[in-house]
């Protein structure tokens, strides 16, 4: 795939790579927002438990099939995004992309936790041990397992945000504000995943953190594919690569 990658122009694999990052956003908007909205009852198991068994497709297609969408094009936008700034930094480029798919990985194996809801409301006979009270519970159990789940991939994801900051930032064929929009991103991360994994007391993700990470988030992709990449820049690098 990489040397069938390589031959394509840059400009293509932004393309490409813009096209990626719309379609993990909007699904990434469906899946961890909109979902749980319809479903999640904050500090009610039972209702919670009742709305994911009344909307188990809505469950299935929306929370799991959503996911899985987004983890394949995650796969595929690490490898695009590897050879898009390997002229910069093979190496680096290299390291951002294994940190993506770390966290791609964790997040495939984070959706063990909502196919265990699927089964505890399944109904199946080797559940009759449990009263509802325990199965409510457990769901409950579950879903925050899968949102501490979701963060220790992000925690993951911090070094792939900041090394693509300073990639996007010496690569001369893109802007270097955006690339420090990601350096600040990647700051943002690091705060906000840490923090939800170690501090009980940090629930919430304040707005000057997740402000800037929207921003960098929607400007990089938004540029991919309007703009594209500074062409001469790009093969100025990559001839630098090839006489090293």
């Amino acid at each position: 795939m990489r040397t069938h990658m390589t031959e394509t122009s840059p400009n293509t694999l932004a393309r490409i790579a813009g096209v990626l990052y719309l379609i993990i956003t909007i699904a990434a908007v469906f899946t961890h927002m909109y979902v749980p909205g319809q479903l999640v009852v904050a500090g009610d198991a039972a209702a919670t438990a009742a709305n994911i068994a009344a909307s188990e497709s809505l469950f299935r297609f929306g929370a799991i099939g959503s996911e899985l969408i987004i983890l394949l094009c995650e796969v595929v936008l690490s490898i695009v995004l590897y050879v898009l700034f390997r002229p910069v930094n093979k190496t680096l480029s290299l390291l951002a992309a294994v940190s993506r798919l770390i966290m791609t990985t964790i997040h495939g194996l984070n959706l063990l936790n909502y196919y265990f809801i699927l089964r505890l409301l399944s109904g199946a006979d080797y559940l009759s041990v449990f009263d509802p009270n325990q199965v409510n519970a457990l769901v409950s159990l579950f879903l925050d397992a899968h949102g501490y789940g979701f963060t220790i991939g992000i925690a993951f994801l911090v070094p792939h945000v900041l090394i693509l900051g300073y990639l996007i930032y010496k690569s001369g064929y893109f802007p270097k504000v955006l690339g420090v929009l990601f350096l600040i991103a990647g700051a943002g991360y690091l705060f906000d995943s840490f923090a939800l994994l170690l501090v009980p007391s940090y629930q919430t993700t304040p707005i000057f953190i997740a402000l800037p990470i929207a921003v960098a988030e929607i400007a990089f992709p938004l540029w991919l594919l309007i703009k594209g990449v500074n062409t001469e820049q790009y093969q100025q690098r990559e001839l630098v690569l090839e006489a090293a």
